[in-house]
């Protein structure tokens, strides 16, 4: 897999938008006695060992942000190397999953965005999982096999929200054709738009543990960015 990265740019506008109309439009949250329940998972192949630090911080800003109204549990998943892939317990306690992701070291090999969903689809089987979060740059697979089971989990109301890092534009097809069959949605990020990613995330967090109202109630304490972000869904 190249190390090398085209040049980055923020996420647009018109992204942002697309990406909160496409929120709105993912199944809706039905919600329990439990915390919602939200895979995150990344990949840690070599070409992304120089953003894995700031991944680390976007979880625990996560977890803040659902634990107002009941809490969050994550699965940490991600892939490097030869086949190695790994995923962690369900936890709600951000410190441990902080200390797992900090023991990660990125490793050069391929994707394993198929054997990643193939993971999400027996996961959301045994028990509901509100939503996918998957942050990667690339994709060296199979995209037939990784639509399909996009799919899959849409027909399951499991959707995926893909973070681009970059813009390789065979990544950008299949990123988007997983968002679009899962229900779920896609965005790009560069270097210059942490504060963007930051509070997308913390949407798709919110959406996870508590659905669209409480995601509306949050945007209704917030200012600024969050705001900003979140103003369309309840306009249209």
């Amino acid at each position: 897999m190249s190390q090398s990265k085209p040049p980055v740019t923020t996420s647009s506008r018109q992204d942002i938008d697309a990406f909160i109309d496409q929120l709105q439009r993912a199944p809706a949250v039905v919600t329990t006695e439990d915390a919602g329940r939200l895979v995150f998972a990344l990949d840690a192949t070599a070409s992304r060992q120089p953003t894995w630090d700031h991944a680390c911080h976007l979880q625990s800003e996560m977890f803040r942000a659902a634990a107002d109204i009941g809490g969050l549990q994550v699965q940490l998943c991600y892939f490097r190397g030869f086949g190695d892939f790994y995923h962690s317990d369900w936890l709600s306690n951000t410190n441990t999953l902080l200390k797992q992701m900090n023991g990660v070291q990125c490793m050069a090999g391929h994707t394993q965005i198929e054997r990643l969903l193939n993971h999400a689809l027996f996961e959301t089987r045994l028990r509901k999982v509100q939503a996918i979060i998957y942050i990667g740059d690339c994709v060296e697979e199979s995209v037939d096999k990784i639509c399909q089971q996009a799919g899959e989990l849409g027909l399951l109301g499991t959707p995926v929200f893909v973070f681009q890092e970059g813009n390789e534009l065979v990544a950008k097809r299949c990123f988007k054709q997983i968002a679009r069959l899962s229900g779920g949605a896609y965005s790009s990020f560069g270097s210059h738009s942490a504060k963007i990613l930051h509070d997308l995330l913390a949407a798709v967090a919110i959406y996870a543990a508590g659905g669209r109202k409480a995601l509306e109630d949050f945007a209704r304490r917030k200012q600024g960015e969050v705001l900003k972000l979140t103003h369309q869904l309840f306009d249209s």
